[in-house]
């Protein structure tokens, strides 16, 4: 297959014009008649992912987070980012982003509440065509927050969290937004979610939170998204039956010590 007829695929799965403004998706590095014979999922394009790449022979990387965000004014080996477009050329390797348009109407969220048990699931924040960013629904039954903590990191295979809230409340509606969900705070609270399930939250963003009665769950940016890698997999495999994929040997990116 050429990498643009696993071009029209991702599009079909998410299509372009469903990423936010601010967004940067599609084709953001290589040649689209590029004839990919090996595939590699990742969620972020780090230097060590493109060395993997490279070990392996792969001819095209598929990432969640886009390498490029904002104006590039030069490409050289002076910059981290330099270095690794620099790379993806000289080994002929294609680099693909499906970012928010995965959000929005991808499933990312979608999948993330079908984990969890979520039922009477809505679209959280609408964007386009009543698909949006994050899900809210319902618990099958009121649960204490140790029981939704202790959920959470299993489905997730999580080991640590953050929690900011009282830990002897009890949660019946949840609001679920893989990613950073710093800018969904508000609209949870409007849609009547006791906790908010996503990542990067800050201090401040925690206490105001609480304040409004929310409480939130952080599970870390790629603590929940790290899914997109499982969901791209078997939407992949179904079609591109000579190309042999495969997901980056990456974990949580930092460490509790």
């Amino acid at each position: 297959m050429q990498c643009m007829d696993i071009i029209n695929l991702l599009d079909k799965k998410a299509p372009r014009e469903y990423a936010l403004e601010w967004d940067h998706v599609g084709l953001l590095v290589g040649r689209r008649d590029r004839e990919v014979r090996k595939l590699l999922l990742v969620l972020d394009v780090t230097e060590s992912v493109i060395d993997e790449a490279i070990s392996k022979g792969v001819d095209m990387i598929v990432s969640h987070h886009p390498m490029i965000f904002g104006k590039v004014d030069r490409v050289n080996d002076e910059t981290v980012l330099g270095r690794k477009i620099l790379k993806l050329i000289e080994h002929g390797i294609c680099c693909y982003a499906m970012h928010t348009n995965f959000d929005t109407i991808g499933g990312m969220a979608k999948e993330a509440a079908m984990m969890l048990g979520l039922q009477n699931v809505e679209v959280l924040d609408e964007t386009k065509d009543g698909e949006g960013i994050g899900e809210i629904g319902y618990l099958p039954a009121s649960m204490e927050v140790r029981g939704l903590v202790a959920l959470v990191k299993e489905k997730f295979d999580l080991k640590n969290v953050i929690f900011y809230g009282n830990t002897d409340n009890t949660v019946e509606k949840v609001a679920i937004c893989p990613g950073s969900g710093k800018s969904v705070i508000d609209i949870a609270v409007k849609k009547g979610a006791t906790c908010l399930i996503t990542g990067d939250i800050g201090h401040h963003e925690g206490l105001d939170a609480n304040e409004m009665g929310l409480s939130i769950l952080d599970a870390s940016h790629y603590g929940l998204e790290h899914i997109f890698m499982h969901m791209m997999y078997q939407y992949l495999q179904d079609y591109c039956m000579d190309v042999e994929i495969e997901t980056a040997e990456v974990g949580v990116p930092f460490s509790v010590l």
